[in-house]
C-alpha cells in the first residue's frame, strides 16, 4: 500500500483564491524544509509551472480523461515517493466537473486518491451567511472529507469575528487559516488565457516568495500536515514506465519566454525514447542548435511576441528550409500558430515561419476550450495509434485560409480542432495541431516520433 500524506485544495467556485493560497501553502512548507510534490488536477500549463517554482519540485498533473485512474495513481505512487506530503490543487469548484454525477470533479478525485479536503472560500462579500455556503459544501456528500476551511480575502478583525462566529456555530469544520486581502501587486496576474506563466517573466517569482510569507502568518501548517496524514492508503502499483530506445537523435525544443507549455511526461517519454533534447529560443537564437533530426514546438504565447518572433527573420527562414527538406516537426497549438504564414491580432500583423500557408487571427473569446478526442485518419503515416485519443484544447485563434485539399492527421469526435471537425495539419514531415497531447493519453507518439527522425535523417543528409 502506498500511504503518502496528501491533501487536495480547492474551493467553492473559481476565483475564490485557492490557486494563490496553494503556491503561498508550497513555498511556506517548502521553506520549512518539506519536500513537497505539487499536482493540479486537470489539464494545466501555467499553474503547475507556478507550483514548480513554489515547491521547488516539478508539479505533475492528475487528470481523469487525459490520463486515466491507472495512471493518475501511477503518477502519485512515482513523483510523491519520496516526498514529505504531495499537495493537489483542484480544478473549477469542488463539485464541478462534466459528470452529473461528480465522478470527474476534484471532489471526485478527492475521493479516488483518499485524501481530505482543505476549502479556501473568498469571505470578501460575506460575513453569516458563509456558514450556509459552507454547510452546505460539508454535508452535499458525506463520502468526502472537507477537512478544514481558509478563509481568504479576509478584511479585518470584526470581519474575522462574524465570520468565525458564524463557522463556529453552524459548520463544524476547523477554520486552518484567516488569509488578508493581499496587495494588488502580490495577486497573480491574469490574461486572455489565465495566469501569466512564471517562466515567462521571473520577476514573478518575487511574488510567490511574498505569499509564502503570508500563509506563514497565516495559516496552521502543523494542523495542514496533521491532516494530510489522515489521507488513507492507496492500492500498491507499479511505478510510470517510459519506454527505453537507442540514442544518438537530437530534436530541438522550442524553449523561451514565447513558447513554455510542454507536460513534463512529455519530455521524459521522448528522452526514454531515445532523444537528446536540445533546447532553443525562437525568440533569442538566430540559427537551429547543429546536428537536429526533428523539432518539438510546444504551445505558449508566441501571440504576445510577435513582433519580436517577426524580427527573427534568420531563424524563421531556417526553420521552414529545414522542414521542407523533410526535417519532422511536432508542433501543438502555439507551435502551429508560428508555423504559419502570419498571426494577426486586432490591427496588428506578424510574419511568422509561413511553412503552414495560412494564417492565424487571435479571436476574443475562446475557439476552442476544453476536453477533445481525436482519432487517427490514416493520413499520418508515422503514427502508429489505432484507436481514439484523449486531450485538450484551448485557443483563442483561428486558422484562416487553409486549402481544401489540406491533409489532417485526426478527426475530432469532442472538441472543435482547426476546421470542419478535423485537426492536426500535416505538410511533409511535420504535424501541426491545436491538439495538446499527453504521454499518458497516447504513450506510443514519442517512440513514433524519435523513430521518424532516425529514418528521415539519412534522407535529409
Amino acid at each position: 500500500m502506498f500511504t503518502i500524506p496528501r491533501v487536495v485544495i480547492s474551493g467553492p467556485h473559481r476565483s475564490a483564491g485557492k490557486t494563490t493560497f496553494t503556491f503561498g501553502l508550497l513555498r511556506a512548507l517548502a521553506d520549512r524544509g518539506r519536500r513537497v510534490q505539487p499536482y493540479k488536477k486537470g489539464p494545466d500549463y501555467i499553474d503547475p509551472m507556478w507550483h514548480t517554482a513554489a515547491a521547488r519540485r516539478p508539479c505533475r498533473n492528475l487528470d481523469f480523461h487525459m490520463m486515466g485512474e491507472e495512471n493518475i495513481l501511477r503518477s502519485m505512487v512515482t513523483w510523491a515517493a519520496d516526498a514529505d506530503l504531495a499537495v493537489i490543487e483542484g480544478n473549477q469548484g469542488l463539485f464541478d466537473g462534466v459528470d452529473p454525477e461528480g465522478s470527474d470533479s476534484t471532489a471526485g478525485l478527492a475521493k479516488f486518491i483518499e485524501a481530505p479536503v482543505i476549502f479556501v472560500v473568498d469571505a470578501s462579500r460575506m460575513n453569516r451567511g458563509i456558514a450556509a455556503l459552507l454547510k452546505g459544501f460539508a454535508h452535499f456528500d458525506p463520502d468526502l472529507t472537507l477537512a478544514g476551511i481558509i478563509l481568504n480575502k479576509v478584511g479585518g478583525p470584526r470581519h474575522e469575528e462574524k465570520l468565525v462566529t458564524a463557522i463556529n456555530r453552524h459548520v463544524g469544520v476547523p477554520i486552518l487559516g484567516i488569509v488578508p486581502k493581499l496587495p494588488d501587486e502580490v495577486c497573480v496576474t491574469e490574461r486572455h488565457l489565465g495566469l501569466v506563466p512564471v517562466d515567462e517573466d521571473p520577476r514573478l517569482l518575487d511574488n510567490i516568495a511574498r505569499m509564502g510569507e503570508v500563509v506563514e502568518r497565516s495559516v496552521d501548517l502543523d494542523q495542514i500536515e496533521a491532516i494530510a496524514r489522515t489521507a488513507g492508503p492507496l492500492p500498491a502499483i507499479a511505478p510510470c514506465s517510459l519506454a527505453t530506445g537507442p540514442s544518438g537523435v537530437r530534436i530541438g525544443v522550442a524553449r523561451d519566454r514565447a513558447f513554455t507549455f510542454y507536460y513534463p511526461e512529455n519530455i521524459e517519454a521522448l528522452q526514454s525514447a531515445g532523444a537528446e533534447l536540445v533546447p532553443f529560443s525562437p525568440l533569442a537564437d538566430d540559427t537551429l542548435p547543429p546536428d537536429l533530426d526533428g523539432l518539438y514546438l510546444g504551445g505558449g504565447f508566441p501571440e504576445v511576441f510577435m513582433a519580436d518572433l517577426e524580427a527573427n527573420i534568420l531563424l524563421r527562414n531556417e526553420i521552414r528550409d529545414r522542414a521542407e527538406a523533410g526535417l519532422p516537426i511536432h508542433a501543438e497549438c502555439g507551435g502551429m500558430m508560428y508555423l504559419t504564414r502570419a498571426i494577426r491580432w486586432d490591427d496588428r500583423r506578424a510574419a511568422m515561419v509561413g511553412l503552414i500557408d495560412a494564417e492565424t487571427v487571435m479571436t476574443k473569446r475562446p475557439m476552442g476550450l476544453g476536453y477533445m478526442k481525436i482519432e487517427p485518419t490514416g493520413a499520418c503515416g508515422w503514427l502508429s495509434v489505432k484507436g481514439g485519443v484523449n486531450c485538450h484544447e484551448f485557443h483563442h485563434s483561428r486558422i484562416e485560409g487553409l486549402a481544401g485539399d489540406t491533409r489532417f492527421a485526426w478527426k475530432v469526435s469532442r472538441g472543435i480542432g482547426i476546421a470542419g471537425g478535423m485537426d492536426g495539419i500535416l505538410y511533409k514531415n511535420t504535424l501541426a495541431s491545436y491538439a495538446h497531447l499527453h504521454h499518458c493519453g497516447i504513450p506510443t507518439w514519442a517512440v513514433d516520433f524519435v523513430d521518424l527522425c532516425r529514418k528521415t535523417r539519412g534522407i535529409r543528409r
